[in-house]
């Protein structure tokens, strides 16, 4: 069998936040009543484990806040894990969130040679894309494109980002939610590139709420919940475990 080009081995992340504690009678003399900061920790993700070929197309499923988009920044090594090991062999196109990078005071141009090049894109390489590269952004975008981006919206901004991020020819695409993003015709862009880049033998990490693209894309589903993986199997198998666990109601705002 062939080396896994992702695998994760009892990986854990720790977050840590601040909450004020109640201040007791000592503290009322000590520190005037001022109430300290308590460090309090939780974990996203933990005693997680998988393996990836290459060329796998793998959906991560489960409800918010269940350590999804976290997993794919530890993939990305955004993130640094505190707990096991997670293995990436090959560079990654991270299609997550697509104007990071972006500066608000550079034009649309600029910053199609700026993110191009911190994922490692050559000027010339840039370039000799770059008509190609506006082109699938949109016209709104063609027509910006020498205007800072801080005038552009948040989906002009998604559609640059995502047509420089996928000329990257890197192995593995991590992807978060973005073909939810934009128009219809984007979006058939969007799918039409994945399925280019699919069939190129890229591997796939897909993080959606979309039960049409997970079907669409991918075979293999990782099911979430509460931080831990649930379930390894088909999509079909990950999808039907999601849709077995209760959505909680949000509790009535009480009366005033």
């Amino acid at each position: 069998m062939a080396e896994p080009i992702i695998e994760a081995r009892d990986l854990g992340i720790r977050f840590t936040r601040h909450q004020l504690r109640r201040a007791k009678l000592r503290e009322l003399f000590i520190h005037g009543g001022r109430r300290q900061p308590q460090r309090q920790g939780f974990w996203p993700l933990r005693h997680v484990s998988f393996a990836v070929a290459p060329g796998e197309a793998v959906g991560v499923i489960g409800r918010n806040g269940t350590g999804k988009s976290t997993l794919l920044r530890l993939i990305a090594g955004a993130l640094i894990p505190d707990e096991g090991v997670i293995d990436v062999r090959g560079r990654v196109a991270p299609l997550l969130e697509l104007s990071a990078g972006f500066s608000n005071d550079l034009t649309g141009r600029e910053n199609l040679y700026l993110v191009g090049s911190l994922h490692g894109l050559g000027l010339p390489f840039l370039r000799s894309r770059f008509e190609e590269i506006v082109a699938f952004a949109g016209e709104q975008v063609r027509q910006a494109i020498d205007t800072p981006v801080r005038h552009y919206s948040s989906g002009m901004k998604v559609r640059l980002g995502f047509a420089v991020i996928a000329q990257l020819p890197h192995p593995i695409l991590l992807v978060d939610e973005v073909m939810a993003v934009g128009d219809e015709e984007f979006r058939a862009k969007c799918y039409a590139t994945m399925e280019r880049l699919l069939a190129e033998g890229r591997t796939l990490v897909l993080v959606s709420h979309n039960e049409a693209d997970l079907t669409r894309f991918c075979s293999r589903g990782l099911y979430f919940e509460a931080g831990t993986l649930r379930v390894d199997g088909t999509v079909r198998e990950a999808l039907d475990a999601y849709r077995r666990v209760p959505v909680t109601p949000t509790p009535p705002a009480p009366r005033r």
